[in-house]
């Protein structure tokens, strides 16, 4: 296999109280509750994290990484195990301030609890239903980037602007990636849910018009499962067959002895960001 690998990250710190109490005294912590949309009937909060510099640079504006699911990126409190988060503003200021990355404002869009798997799955599995990700995805273009870009100082062009998430939040990434190209330029596709729908996916990826100058972060841990490496590899291989360059404009990363969890993709949420927002 030519792709790299890297640690899995199984020995990640948990997030403590403590932390989650200054979270609440953080001024560049912003929550915007109940977010409602006219495509989709479930609203949903928005959590905004600012790096140091749009406190210090006011006539600056910045690169936005939008983030599924939410309420795992911050508070431990909110996270779907108890303060088992990514730690994305801890990572994000430690780089920022490092110099390894530009200042980029986070923005996590809570999932909607039951109908999560409605909303991030573009097509309909036979089985499981689900179907809603072209409606999330409007949402997404026509009112919540609005709004991001209405009430803060962003750069609102493709190449400043990202989206990403895990499991069924890397499979709505990756169809973003090929629906709104115009849109969005940079994507985490983390432990993405090929399988959904017999790997339809790869079928919308094969038959879109291909846009290489995206830069795509892809990867899968071994602990995942057999099934879901190889499904990562096919992606992989039909990228590099659609154009993408290996280690350019796509990264390709298994990590040995991965799993599904927060603390997982936490542990690599630092290379993401690297490889999307390095200087």
């Amino acid at each position: 296999m030519d792709a790299s690998v890297e640690p899995s990250g199984r020995s990640h710190s948990l997030q403590s109280d403590a932390d989650n109490q200054a979270l609440d005294r953080n001024p560049r912590y912003r929550i915007h509750r109940s977010f409602r949309s006219t495509f989709l009937p479930t609203s949903r909060d928005i959590f905004v994290y600012l790096p140091q510099a749009y406190e210090e640079q006011p006539n600056r504006n910045f690169p936005v990484f939008y983030l599924h699911d939410g309420q795992n990126l911050f508070d431990g409190r909110l996270s779907y195990i108890r303060n088992s988060t990514w730690q994305a503003h801890t990572t994000a200021d430690a780089l920022t301030a490092a110099r390894e990355i530009e200042p980029v404002i986070l923005v996590g869009i809570a999932n909607t609890g039951v109908d999560r798997m409605l909303e991030y799955t573009p097509t309909t599995d036979f089985r499981l239903g689900g179907g809603k990700g072209p409606l999330y995805g409007q949402l997404l273009t026509q009112e919540l980037l609005p709004f991001i870009g209405a009430n803060y100082r962003t750069l609102q062009d493709p190449q400043n602007t990202a989206i990403g998430g895990s499991s069924l939040g890397g499979l709505i990434s990756l169809w973003l990636a090929m629906e709104y190209p115009q849109t969005f330029g940079k994507f985490a596709v983390i432990s993405p849910s090929i399988w959904w729908d017999h790997r339809s996916i790869l079928s919308i990826v094969k038959n879109t018009p291909p846009n290489p100058k995206q830069r795509i972060w892809l990867d899968i841990g071994t602990g995942e499962g057999e099934q879901p490496v190889r499904d990562a590899e096919l992606l992989y291989r039909l990228l590099l067959r659609r154009g993408w360059k290996d280690n350019e404009t796509l990264a390709y990363r298994v990590i040995p002895q991965g799993i599904h969890t927060e603390s997982a993709w936490a542990a690599r949420f630092g290379n993401i960001l690297r490889f999307l927002f390095s200087r």
